[in-house]
């Protein structure tokens, strides 16, 4: 697949067909993307139970007698400040796919982008100073004003990442870092000339 060159006239890059041009998975993209945000729970989330909570080792009141239920400790469940029945405990989300699987879902998302026409490529990312501006009026020239960016360069160097990092809607990533999520998190991806080469190295296989 020919993929445009934005800012040089008539310059194409060549895209491999079974990145960009396949016929997308959903079934795997979403095995994937689920798999992505379930790895990133940090699973530490607990309450405390009966015998963990502070306090309540004395009996607060007489057995019998008072004409109320009887109470062993004020940590009770029952008890306003006790411990939690049942409450959460500290455990894993991990959920794994194999590489093929994930790989095939990237090219998915790439393919189905590509067909949507949400895929712009720069020659390059040249920044001489860190000025957001310059980024700003990058943006503009592509008319992609207001929508949410996914920039996956090459490299990214820190003229770039401090033109970006303030920006709302952008997202900068270096694209051999990028996750099935990152892809499919977004309106447009942008590239360099180089991350899609790099890419085309690293999914083609």
């Amino acid at each position: 697949m020919e993929l445009k060159i934005h800012g040089t006239g008539t310059s194409k890059i060549i895209g491999d067909d079974s990145i960009f041009g396949m016929q997308p998975n959903e079934d795997v993209v979403h095995q994937a993307v689920l798999a992505e945000l379930s790895n990133r729970h940090q699973g530490t989330h607990a309450s405390k139970s009966r015998g963990m909570v502070r306090g309540g080792g004395r009996k607060p009141f007489r057995q019998k007698g008072r004409g109320a239920a009887r109470a062993g400790t004020i940590r009770s469940p029952l008890w306003k400040g006790g411990g939690v029945v049942f409450g959460p405990k500290p455990h894993l989300y991990k959920k794994s796919i194999n590489r093929k699987m994930r790989q095939l879902a990237r090219k998915s998302v790439l393919s189905s982008k590509a067909s949507e026409g949400a895929i712009f490529v720069v020659d390059e990312f040249k920044f001489n100073n860190p000025k957001t501006s310059q980024f700003n009026q990058l943006v503009k020239d592509l008319k992609l004003t207001g929508k949410r960016i996914t920039v996956l360069p090459a490299i990214v160097n820190e003229n770039l990442f401090l033109s970006v990092r303030n920006l709302k809607k952008i997202t900068l990533i270096k694209v051999d870092h990028a996750s099935t999520y990152d892809l499919i998190d977004n309106d447009i991806l942008l590239f360099d000339k180089a991350g899609i080469m790099l890419l085309n190295e690293q999914l083609k296989n």
